[in-house]
């Protein structure tokens, strides 16, 4: 399967702030650019910027940027599931993770989350592709937000609804572990209906014996 990307950028003005938001970013892009010190919550910033690079250089990865000048301030990246988890099973080439979605702490409340996945999936290649992400309680800020699991979970579920991702029910045993976390999807509308069909055989697995 090929993966055409096709770039698209948009200039927010938060006074006095200036801030553009692109992508996808090539890696040669990226290299020019430098992360916010703030961007910590996966990896230190160096090792995280020199991880953005590597993604946006694979066939399906595709990295948006939330920047002011050359200074990275927040981000999302598209990549397929890592091999150890269970949606990598079958080598579906039209599922595609959403895998992570950071921005720095003082960068918050200025719409710039819903603003880079919307510039995403401006891409029509975007309804090539099941996308998903994996919603772990563990992996957000509650100490920062000041919000607890719930809170949280819903500020989650209405940033993934900008681009019409709905929660799925799966028993996937790391997102059953805690009832905040979550399976959310968006289908494609040319994704053709076995890639749909397989991808529900990837969400249950469980069989019951009788």
């Amino acid at each position: 399967m090929e993966h055409p990307k096709m770039y698209h950028a948009h200039i927010l003005s938060r006074p006095p702030k200036e801030i553009t938001v692109e992508g996808p970013v090539s890696p040669d892009a990226l290299q020019l650019l430098h992360m916010h010190s703030e961007l910590d919550a996966f990896r230190r910033p160096k090792e995280q910027h020199e991880a953005l690079v590597e993604i946006a250089a694979l066939p399906e990865g595709r990295i948006i940027v939330a920047r002011e000048a050359d200074l990275i301030v927040g981000y999302v990246t598209f990549h397929y599931p890592d091999e150890m988890e269970r949606w990598s099973q079958g080598g579906m080439p039209d599922l595609i993770e959403l895998g992570a979605i950071e921005v720095a702490d003082e960068y918050r409340s200025l719409g710039l989350g819903s603003a880079m996945i919307r510039t995403a999936f401006e891409d029509a290649q975007m309804e090539n592709y099941i996308v998903f992400t994996t919603e772990y309680y563990w992996h957000w800020d509650l100490k920062t937000s000041g919000l607890d699991v719930w809170a949280y979970r819903k500020m989650m579920e209405r940033l993934m609804q900008t681009v019409d991702m709905v929660w799925y029910a799966t028993d996937d045993p790391e997102i059953c572990s805690h009832p905040a976390n979550c399976l959310m999807v968006r289908i494609g509308k040319h994704v053709p209906l076995e890639s749909k069909e397989q991808f529900d055989q990837i969400r249950f697995q469980q069989r019951f014996m009788y």
